[in-house]
């Protein structure tokens, strides 16, 4: 299929997927340009294989993103701080959910001892920072695929620890229970993980049962084993 193609394809689709909504549900729309109240922040990777709405099995309004490569959080990229004051301090978000994720090309970037070129190298510069943070680490897992993982998910702790000393997110947490997870997609098998950091880190032992957070259309189920599940809205 050629670009322009695809792009028709894409415009085409959407007019299919708007009929159906509207005819699924009259009120779904109307109701969406009404205002958003999403309770969950997502900060993730731009790969086109990490759809966060989709791989959540959510709906529109129900994720504020952000999104960049390889999902890096940086207390000096205005972007992310400016994305992180409004959901959380104006959407009053819930949740904010930092994600990494299986075959990262910025993570495989950050493991190269080349050049990328251009902007991109002084983007990843936080991820190598973490490479040589752990160098010893890394450098014993022999399988290149689990390297690329195991970076991407030193990654996102390191991101966590940003977002913990971030103020709107410290007042947040103490003000009204906000919590922060550290969690990394399985691209190979479509499914999430938590990693045990951020304030699920620090309340582990104090969470009993399973965990659930709710969207308008279904909700996302963490048992405690860290596993999750899609299940419909109660």
């Amino acid at each position: 299929m050629s670009p322009e193609n695809t792009f028709h394809y894409a415009l085409s689709s959407n007019n299919a997927w708007a009929g159906y909504k509207a005819h699924q549900n009259p009120h779904f729309f109307p109701k969406l340009a009404g205002g958003q109240a999403p309770e969950i922040l997502w900060i993730g990777c731009s790969d086109s294989r990490c759809p966060e709405t989709t791989i959540l099995g959510m709906q529109p309004g129900d994720v504020f993103v952000h999104r960049n490569i390889a999902n890096i959080v940086s207390p000096t990229d205005i972007n992310t701080t400016a994305v992180i004051e409004y959901a959380v301090a104006h959407l009053k978000v819930k949740h904010i959910v930092l994600c990494g994720h299986s075959a990262c090309g910025g993570a495989a970037g950050a493991l190269s001892d080349g050049r990328i070129g251009g902007v991109l190298d002084t983007w990843l510069l936080p991820l190598k920072t973490v490479r040589y943070n752990h160098a010893e680490e890394l450098d014993a897992i022999t399988d290149e695929k689990e390297r690329v993982i195991r970076i991407a998910q030193l990654n996102v702790e390191a991101g966590i620890k940003v977002l913990m000393n971030n103020p709107t997110i410290r007042e947040a947490i103490a003000e009204r229970g906000l919590e922060v997870h550290g969690v990394f997609f399985d691209i190979g098998c479509g499914r999430i993980k938590e990693l045990g950091c951020g304030t699920a880190h620090k309340s582990s032992s104090t969470i009993s049962g399973d965990h659930v957070v709710r969207g308008k259309h279904g909700q996302l189920v963490f048992g405690q084993d860290g596993e999750a599940e899609i299940a419909a809205a109660q």
